[in-house]
């Protein structure tokens, strides 16, 4: 699956230069090595391996790289905060975009990265979930993910439904699918506490069309979700799938896997969910690969529908590294067509590169294609709050599991998350808080 080489060859050629210049490594992946620091999900550590085969093969002479893992969440966090701290982390190491990114004070731990020619190849829509100050500390590693809706296909042909551009008209086609009685109109997955966010996140985009600089009054703390008509939606189409009994009657147990299962086998038309899902079904489902499309949260007004979008986690360079040059050098390698071609050799991106000209390998699922389409459309995408804003709450999915189970209503969800990032911003030191 090789992807296009276009004006990337020149990016490489610079990498093999500064590797020339400095040092010798040890072989594959000995003491000296230079470590790469990576979460340890095993897709995640599998992509990062092969990044890294990829970059010691096309540089024999240069200093050896290899893969050193850590935990997730939010264990994953603290030893991230802790390692820059104390100055104990590798010289390059993978993290989160967006507010997670804000956490770790980039402007005193992170390397500027904002001369570096290669900077340029990156997406606009990228760098300011990398970005503090005006100054840029990150290169995306890996593809976009939408926020949205992954739906069955063979339901909707069969019932002769067509892609919603609004939310009635979704739920229109949830009340016709409830009706012929075969599949679960929506599938939720409450067993797996997270999946709960996923349809007041997504409907983000939404919120930015009718008011385009929510995120700057909601970092300034001039509006909240709870006094927002728009931002509240989000809140109420949570509430409304289970009180219009339109979910799956298992969904306070089930998992993410079981939901993935569902929607692949036709057993469930909906599940929303960030299109990294689609792997997934990729690597458990892969004959029902096809039978699965996705579409974007749909708001109230056709005319402004769109894809809320997750931004990639990010590459970064302490400011001691040892072998600085080294790790910018690796960085180039990331973002340039081989490096995203030993990314992708695994399995198939599940949404749109973060690198200009790099198109999708004409052999990626229908689903990513389906994603793509709003990245083509000017207006279309907008990230997901986090990436715009450093506030996130810690109890949002569990705020959402109570709305979704009929604890609470819509408003009072809205206000208590509202309460809940006031005390994160307050530990941030944001002005107006």
């Amino acid at each position: 699956m090789a992807l296009t080489r276009r004006a990337f060859l020149a990016t490489s050629a610079a990498a093999a230069s500064v590797l020339g210049m400095t040092g010798c490594g040890s072989g594959s992946g000995g003491a000296d090595a230079v470590k790469f620091l990576v979460d340890n999900n095993p897709q995640g550590v599998a992509s990062a391996e092969a990044l890294v085969k990829a970059f010691n093969a096309a540089q024999p002479d240069g200093p050896t790289f290899s893969v050193d893992s850590r935990p997730g969440g939010t264990e994953g966090d603290n030893l991230v905060k802790t390692r820059l701290g104390t100055q104990d982390m590798p010289d390059v190491f993978l993290y989160n975009s967006g507010s997670l990114f804000q956490a770790i004070r980039p402007a005193q731990f992170l390397t500027d990265l904002s001369e570096e020619p290669w900077v340029d190849s990156i997406v606009e829509s990228f760098l300011p979930g990398v970005t503090t100050d005006g100054k840029i500390y990150g290169v995306p590693i890996g593809a976009a993910a939408g926020g949205g809706i992954m739906y069955h296909k063979p339901t909707y042909e069969r019932l002769g439904l067509e892609v919603p551009l609004t939310w009635d008209d979704f739920i229109k086609n949830c009340e016709a699918i409830k009706a012929e009685g075969e599949a679960a109109p929506v599938i939720q997955s409450y067993g797996e506490t997270s999946t709960s966010q996923i349809i007041m996140l997504a409907d983000f985009h939404n919120v930015a069309a009718a008011t385009p600089d929510f995120a700057e009054k909601y970092t300034a703390h001039e509006v909240g979700f709870a006094d927002d008509p728009v931002a509240l939606r989000g809140f109420e189409k949570t509430e409304q799938i289970v009180v219009d009994g339109l979910v799956n009657e298992d969904y306070v147990s089930t998992t993410y896997q079981q939901a993935v299962e569902y929607l692949a086998t036709g057993h469930g038309a909906h599940y929303p969910c960030l299109s990294g899902s689609l792997a997934e079904i990729v690597a458990t489902y892969p004959d029902q690969v096809e039978d699965v499309g996705y579409f974007a949260v749909p708001g109230d007004d056709a005319a402004t529908n769109g894809l809320t979008v997750w931004l990639p986690s990010g590459l970064y360079v302490p400011t001691y590294a040892e072998n600085p040059e080294a790790a910018k050098a690796f960085l180039a390698f990331a973002v340039s067509a081989e490096g995203l071609d030993a990314l992708n050799s695994l399995a198939p991106p599940t949404g749109p590169s973060m690198v200009k000209g790099i198109p999708l390998p004409e052999d990626v699922p229908t689903a990513v294609q389906d994603l793509q389409v709003y990245f083509d459309e000017e207006g279309r995408t907008t990230p997901a709050l986090e990436f715009s804003s450093p506030i996130k709450g810690p109890n949002l999915e569990n705020i959402l599991i109570e709305l979704g189970t009929g604890a609470i209503d819509a408003k009072t969800a809205a206000e208590r998350y509202d309460q809940d990032v006031e005390k994160q911003a307050q530990q941030l030191g944001l002005e107006g808080w």
